[in-house]
């Protein structure tokens, strides 16, 4: 039987490399559609845990897991040999960038050499990695054939930029729109067919390039109006104005108007790094990106002009920044999710602490700091009592997750600044609170 008919009759067999936030929810929508399942990945850690029917993210139940383990049709490997049972490898893994902010492909490099372990005729291999356009085609593929198949006729390459927005109430996996981009016609056949299996609407688009490229403008329309609005937001606090009752105010524009809203930076695995990746790709060909450099340059200057806040709000009550104690409240990304990847709370803890302050976090969802990319910040989540609170000089709110009490909070601390307009619904000890 042919691959596409194996698809189609949901006779083949799927494999997902990298279980992480975009890999695990996508492998549970193939087992849940009943296709047998492998999921792939080098962390021992997470292949016991699946394979014990354990969740380790917070959005996806453990009941869910343990459901799909129990469905006889999935298992979990760290053994890429067995890469040879699947017809259809679907490849999750991170696209960092390295110190320098340039793309940094290592680990789709390093899962395409791992896949020659057990790479065989008529597969379908689909990236889903953020990545700049030309990776699949120009980096991926010629890995691949180092098999001595050849691609595009031995197996076909594809790309498919993922979409998640974890813990999104109105999105999921199966419900966002799914991009899917291919080189030849059987190779577009092959993926939109595939993805038709488990997503709602697949959009097909003429090549990986173009697939590549749509992922990245996604991402540079987030940065540049989060950049827009940092921008304005810093220009607002110089006049007095609250910039998030001008967005309030804004937004009952019925047409021609989106809002973003500030924050303390940019975080999550693709706004903070996505737009590098086009950046770093246009120079090949001589063309600077101006707009979207100057972006990137107003969102990463944002956790040094929050912390400018701290100290002018520390020096209003008398104190230094060296010295004082700081407790930052949330460690995670964004709101009432457990994925710190890229959370600008790392550099502001990095920053206060160069500056001399002491520095301690709260985040319900992530109980101790793990190693990052650019930080290895040793610190474990204080209990958030009102007696430790009111031993903090300042409480600095970075991330504004709904179980944090902040009528509680405001009421036993010192001095908070708010990066997030948390405590727009706090009536009381108004004269506490610092927007920032």
């Amino acid at each position: 039987m042919d691959l596409l008919s194996k698809i189609k009759e949901n006779k083949a067999v799927i494999g997902v490399v990298g279980l992480g936030y975009v890999g695990l929810p996508l492998l549970m929508e193939f087992v849940e559609q009943g296709f047998k399942t492998i999921g792939f990945d080098i962390d021992g850690r997470k292949v016991i845990k699946l394979n014990a029917g354990q969740s380790y993210i917070k959005h996806i139940s453990e009941d869910r897991v343990r459901k799909v383990r129990d469905s006889k049709i999935f298992e979990a490997t760290t053994d890429f040999k067995r890469i040879s049972e699947v017809d259809c490898i679907l490849i999750c893994v991170p696209t960092p960038l390295t110190k320098h902010r340039e793309p940094d492909i290592s680990y789709i490099v390093n899962t395409g050499k791992a896949l020659l372990q057990g790479l065989r005729k008529n597969q379908l291999v689909v990236l889903e990695s953020s990545t700049y356009p030309g990776t699949t085609e120009d980096e991926l593929k010629p890995i691949l054939e180092e098999s001595g198949l050849k691609g595009d006729v031995d197996f076909w390459v594809a790309f498919s930029p993922e979409r998640e927005d974890p813990n999104n109430p109105k999105f999921n996996t199966r419900t966002i729109p799914k991009v899917v981009g291919a080189n030849t016609q059987y190779a577009r056949d092959l993926v939109q067919a595939l993805y038709e299996k488990v997503i709602v609407q697949t959009v097909p688009v003429s090549s990986s390039q173009a697939a590549e490229a749509t992922k990245l403008l996604e991402n540079i329309f987030r940065s540049v109006n989060i950049a827009l609005v940092n921008e304005m937001k810093m220009i607002l606090d110089r006049m007095g104005i609250d910039v998030w009752e001008v967005i309030n105010a804004a937004s009952t524009k019925p047409f021609g108007y989106m809002p973003f809203y500030p924050g303390p930076g940019l975080g999550g695995h693709c706004i903070p790094i996505d737009p590098f990746y086009l950046t770093w790709k246009a120079r090949e060909y001589e063309m600077n990106t101006k707009f979207i450099e100057l972006a990137g340059e107003i969102n990463t200057g944002m956790p040094f002009w929050v912390v400018n806040k701290v100290i002018d709000a520390l020096n209003l009550h008398k104190k230094s920044i060296n010295g004082s104690k700081i407790l930052l409240l949330g460690a995670a990304y964004k709101k009432d999710i457990d994925d710190p990847r890229e959370s600008p709370s790392f550099k502001l803890i990095e920053i206060m602490e160069e500056k001399g302050a002491h520095v301690d976090y709260n985040d319900p969802y992530v109980p101790e700091l793990p190693d990052m990319r650019m930080y290895d910040i040793k610190k474990k989540s204080v209990e958030l009592t009102a007696e430790n609170i009111s031993a903090y000089d300042c409480v600095l709110i970075s991330t504004d997750h709904s179980v944090y009490d902040l009528d509680f909070i405001v009421e036993h601390a010192k001095l908070v600044v708010d990066t997030r307009n948390a405590t727009k619904e706090v009536l009381k000890n108004r004269n506490k609170i610092v927007k920032a």
